[in-house]
């Protein structure tokens, strides 16, 4: 058997190539982060969700040796900030909290400016807990049945504020008015925070708010915490049953993950959600959102990827059953 001298030359340059290739994209998963990781919230900052991202990241950046500086960039549902994530380098550097109108946009949202089946890469399914049915401590309804009495008066005269079109305190309203048979008007915000600002100054009757963004206001008397949409009691709101024992066939539940954009390389997914297993776990974390309702998860990222695909089927049928649209 004999060898060409020329072609054998040329394909060990191509082997060396290759392999230096490998070494060099090797070499920078080993040093990943080299610089501060961007977290983007699709909401104001004061929410739930820009609560959970802070903590989260200023625990992540122990890990990491690096800073995970939060971003947030509300507006059109949270579909702002996730479309920046889904368009942004598959880098790692980054990175997308997302919460329960990531799974619903898809069947709520007539278009959406990103692929969702195919845009972004789990990280790691934080935790979830209950919303939580507030009134400020002035407003004159003490029950969830003094509030169902007033809006069969009124239909169409008691407002409730969301933090925007998709998210759970608006789909937990939509849920509420259809098996309470009540009708409510929906209000919404970019963010938890200037909802909860109106909810308190009675610009708005009530809100469905997520523990993360309520339970400070409740604890501190500003508001009259009437029910949990969790299926059953929860700890963090001692004597607040759940809405279901009132309304019949009521569950709502908030949720909070980390995505990258896909393409995003294994080894830096593994890393993250490393760094995001450790905060979640880490005592600092678990002090300042148990106690607001969250149960944490932090499994690895086919937890979230199975956790949201099973709320997008059940999210669906709700939207279309009631005919939910986005405004």
């Amino acid at each position: 058997m004999s060898y060409s001298f020329g072609s054998w030359t040329a394909r060990r340059h191509v082997l060396a190539g290759m392999l230096a290739g490998m070494l060099v994209v090797q070499g920078a998963w080993a040093v990943y982060p080299e610089r501060p990781i961007r977290l983007v919230v699709p909401f104001t900052p004061g929410g739930g969700t820009d609560l959970i991202a802070r903590t989260l990241g200023a625990e992540m950046s122990k890990d990491l040796g690096k800073s995970v500086v939060v971003e947030n960039k509300p507006g059109a549902g949270t579909m702002i900030g996730t479309d920046a994530v889904a368009k942004s380098p598959a880098d790692g550097y980054t990175i997308l909290i997302a919460s329960f109108a990531h799974a619903v946009n898809p069947s709520l949202q007539p278009k959406l400016p990103y692929a969702h089946a195919t845009a972004f890469a789990p990280i790691i399914l934080i935790g979830s807990g209950p919303n939580v049915l507030v009134v400020r401590a002035e407003s004159p309804y003490k029950s969830v049945g003094e509030l169902i009495a007033a809006a069969k008066a009124n239909p169409g005269k008691l407002t409730y504020a969301s933090q925007g079109i998709g998210t759970s305190a608006h789909l937990a309203g939509e849920m509420f008015s259809n098996l309470a048979k009540v009708e409510l008007t929906h209000v919404p915000y970019k963010g938890a925070g200037p909802a909860i600002t109106d909810v308190l100054g009675g610009q708005v009757d009530m809100m469905f708010g997520t523990a993360a963004a309520t339970s400070g206001f409740v604890e501190s008397g500003k508001f009259r915490a009437l029910a949990v949409t969790s299926a059953r009691p929860s700890p963090s709101f001692e004597g607040v049953a759940p809405l279901g024992e009132t309304v019949p066939g009521y569950m709502v539940e908030s949720w909070y993950g980390l995505y990258a954009p896909a393409g995003t390389p294994p080894e830096i997914i593994d890393r993250l959600n490393q760094a995001a297993r450790h905060a979640a776990r880490s005592p600092e974390f678990r002090e300042k959102v148990e106690k607001e309702g969250l149960g944490i998860r932090a499994g690895d990222p086919a937890e979230l990827e199975s956790y949201v695909a099973a709320e997008e089927k059940r999210w669906r049928k709700v939207v279309q059953e009631n005919r939910i649209k986005p405004n």
